[in-house]
């Protein structure tokens, strides 16, 4: 087993029998795998901190001696007093101490297990290979943490027998993502050779992704390339932004197509797919995308596109304005070089038909 990288070694067994056994003191000197947590479930375990402490919230701790669980699962397991600091009920934020003794129950793994959902599938494309869909929006592409259901792999395995299979078994055929607001262009692999075909094609950007987005104000330029480096971002977990120190490369390319009186159509090619890249770009270009709420875009109501009166309406727009509209990918058994291209969804084009209509720029 490997080696910890949040925690050093525990301190040697203090009368360790069996570690199977009924409040056996074990040494954690390494992570449980899978297969240990499945088999330790359920049993009295105890253990003493070692000397050199690199975390010392017992949450953090216990993220590090089981990996195999996640933080919010044993946040919840020390809440509700399932975990005891020397022979005490202890909060996660409790500090601990070299010598410190932690007992606790360990839960059952969590099942990591697809269920199939009949969830829309646009298809542009399939052959015995490969898929291309037409993502819609609020739609999160696999599972993950929080999101166990309603995803786009749920879908997927619900409408397609053959995918290619992923090592954490959640992914199946994943090969690219969007975000869950961006509509659009995403393929697919139908078959483990597919995968790993189409994912090299991607990680070597041999793949050409256009993207249209709505934006607030005018770009000073009718194109432009946006080189800035891209991280996570300081202080937000969930959020990325320019970051000179740590960030990756990252290149988008645009061209306006059409301006309007407060608004601008965009076309963005990109040559490198870091995560929210496009999103944080032309939020760093004071152009940011139309309802991204998360990078200074506004949702638009249709009082505000006519120029009157607020009104209690709908919104033209609620959801981040930004859609893969093309996608060039060579085929993984042939070779030959393939064009998809998504229509509009109904929201991007009636906020479009509507700035055409009233914001015309004069």
């Amino acid at each position: 087993m490997a080696k910890s990288k949040e925690n050093p070694p525990a301190d040697k067994d203090v009368n360790a029998g069996d570690a199977h056994s009924e409040g056996a003191v074990i040494d954690l000197e390494n992570n449980l795998t899978d297969e240990q947590a499945e088999e330790l479930a359920g049993r009295h375990l105890r253990f003493r901190v070692g000397v050199n402490l690199k975390f010392n919230r017992l949450d953090k701790y216990l993220c590090g001696r089981f990996s195999c669980f996640s933080r919010t699962r044993l946040q919840k397991l020390i809440k509700e007093q399932g975990v005891n600091v020397n022979g005490r009920p202890a909060k996660p934020s409790h500090k601990l101490r070299p010598a410190d003794e932690i007992d606790l129950i360990l839960p059952p793994k969590e099942v990591r297990e697809l269920v199939p959902e009949d969830i829309p599938i646009n298809l542009l494309y399939e052959d015995d290979d490969m898929l291309v869909l037409n993502k819609q929006p609020n739609l999160i592409v696999h599972p993950a943490r929080g999101y166990k259901s309603g995803t786009l792999v749920n879908g997927l395995v619900y409408h397609f027998q053959n995918l290619s299979s992923c090592p954490d078994d959640i992914r199946p055929g994943i090969v690219h993502r969007l975000d869950r607001n961006t509509t659009g262009c995403l393929a697919v692999a139908k078959s483990d050779t597919a995968h790993w075909k189409l994912s090299r094609q991607f990680a070597e950007r041999t793949t050409k992704k256009t993207y249209i987005a709505i934006v607030h104000g005018v770009p000073e330029l009718d194109a432009d390339c946006i080189n800035q480096p891209l991280g996570v971002h300081p202080t937000v977990r969930e959020k990325y932004a320019i970051r000179h120190d740590i960030g990756k490369e990252a290149i988008t390319f645009y061209e306006v197509l059409e301006r309007f009186r407060g608004y601008s159509l965009i076309q963005l090619n990109i040559k490198t797919g870091r995560t929210h890249q496009i999103r944080v770009h032309m939020s760093y270009q004071k152009n940011s995308i139309v309802a991204d709420d998360m990078y200074g875009g506004k949702v638009v109501y249709p009082w505000q596109i006519e120029d009157r009166d607020a009104a209690p309406e709908q919104p033209l727009m609620g959801r981040c304005a930004l859609h893969a509209w093309k996608l060039e990918i060579n085929h993984p058994k042939t070779n030959e070089r393939l064009e998809f291209e998504a229509p509009l969804p109904d929201d991007m084009q009636n906020l479009l038909d509507a700035l055409r209509e009233h914001r015309k720029a004069k």
